[in-house]
């Protein structure tokens, strides 16, 4: 059998993302249109590829249902003007949709079925609730296979908190209010803005355009979050302050083999090197990134300290602290998330994976010094995911994350 194709992240934009409800800035707004428009965005930004060589579109959503049904890979590559020619499917792993679909069509291209392909996905959090419509097999608690609390996200944040006393709500709200200034800082700086589609959005105060993400609070401050009631237990440690909103917003990539990159003239951000999934208790669902990159940094060979460049997903404060805790990561260690993260940007489930990995190349480009990355997750129902990457910037000699 032939050896396994070098894998590319050639590209990823994302929408901005929007607050979930009836006040946020898609409210009405369709989440295939999101998904669309960023994968309209993704093909302007790379003139250079042929449609027709595109050979597959993943998608993904959490809740598969009305505009974020009937197969949204498919729907979705028709609507953004792709030949017929060109398949589709729809991937669900909660949290970590978007991150699978990526791991998914990296592995058709890495056995040689696929050159090239789209992947990422969608959440309109506004327009479906997490959960909507689902019908849990009633032997999930009758036979005692998960605990009720393990299907309340929220709570399952608790339990780290009550399982690892070291985590405390101080700590989680200093990182939460640090994730907010990070991402001021960055958007100051002109980081984020280039990886953005602006949506054309419909209110009934007339049409406007979102160009940055809504659920940013530069000003949140310890004090403001000491105060916020605690919705999951009473005298609790999560707030709204130290948990990702509920958002609505879409990501999207474009994967390549290294050949065909070469072939076509596409840029190449990053090379994949391996990628872990990995499951744990449900009720404690946050520390799923732990054995997923444990997984995935033994199937590349490394350790977890040749990781230059860590993007967490902040589902919640406590849950990325956890991590950091494990591997004995400094709460404010620079290599984690430096331009914020979900906690301010929003974590629009399904799609959050590929804004990871978005960010995560975007600092690889100014970071020659930093040749391994990781992307991570936590996923509920007791998940985790991990993708670790490789900075095709990097120069032998130059540094941290040198191996």
């Amino acid at each position: 059998m032939a050896e396994a194709a070098d894998v590319v992240f050639v590209d990823g934009v994302r929408t901005p993302f929007g607050r979930a409800g009836e006040k946020g800035q898609y409210w009405d707004t369709r989440a295939d249109d999101l998904i669309v428009k960023a994968m309209i965005g993704l093909l302007e930004r790379n003139p250079n590829l042929p449609k027709d060589r595109v050979d597959d579109v993943a998608i993904a959503a959490t809740t598969q249902t009305g505009d974020q049904g009937l197969t949204l890979g498919r729907t979705a590559a028709i609507l953004a003007g792709l030949p017929l020619s060109v398949p589709g499917y729809a991937i669900d792993r909660m949290c970590a949709g978007a991150m699978t679909s990526v791991t998914t069509i990296a592995g058709a291209i890495a056995f040689g079925a696929y050159d090239i392909g789209i992947a990422g996905g969608v959440e309109h959090m506004g327009r479906h609730p997490m959960g909507t419509g689902a019908d849990p097999n009633p032997r999930f608690l009758a036979e005692k296979l998960v605990s009720p609390d393990a299907l309340n996200m929220g709570i399952t944040a608790e339990r780290l908190h009550d399982r690892f006393p070291e985590l405390t709500k101080e700590r989680s709200d200093r990182f939460s209010m640090l994730s907010q200034q990070k991402v001021a800082a960055a958007y100051a700086a002109g980081k984020i803005q280039p990886d953005l589609v602006p949506v054309a959005i419909r209110s009934a105060s007339g049409w406007g355009l979102a160009t940055q993400d809504e659920g940013m609070r530069p000003e949140t401050t310890m004090d403001g979050l000491a105060d916020l009631k605690t919705p999951f237990r009473p005298h609790g440690r999560v707030t709204a302050g130290n948990a990702s909103p509920l958002t609505d917003g879409a990501t999207v990539s474009l994967l390549a083999s290294a050949d065909a990159a070469k072939q076509l003239g596409l840029g190449v951000k990053m090379r994949m090197v391996s990628f872990g999934f990995a499951g744990v208790e449900p009720e404690v669902m946050g520390i799923g990134p732990i054995p997923s990159t444990e997984k995935a940094l033994k199937r590349a060979g490394l350790t977890i300290g040749d990781i230059g460049a860590f993007e967490l997903n902040e589902a919640f404060a406590v849950q990325v602290l956890s991590f950091l805790d494990h591997f004995g990561i400094d709460d404010e260690d620079p290599r984690v998330n430096p331009w914020g993260g979900a906690i301010a940007i929003g974590h629009p489930l399904a799609a959050s994976g590929v804004r990871l990995m978005t960010q995560l190349a975007a600092q690889f480009a100014e970071r020659p010094d930093v040749r391994y990355g990781l992307t991570a997750m936590c996923v509920g129902l007791g998940q985790g995911g991990s993708v670790i990457w490789e900075n095709p910037a990097w120069t032998p000699g130059s540094g941290k994350g040198a191996k």
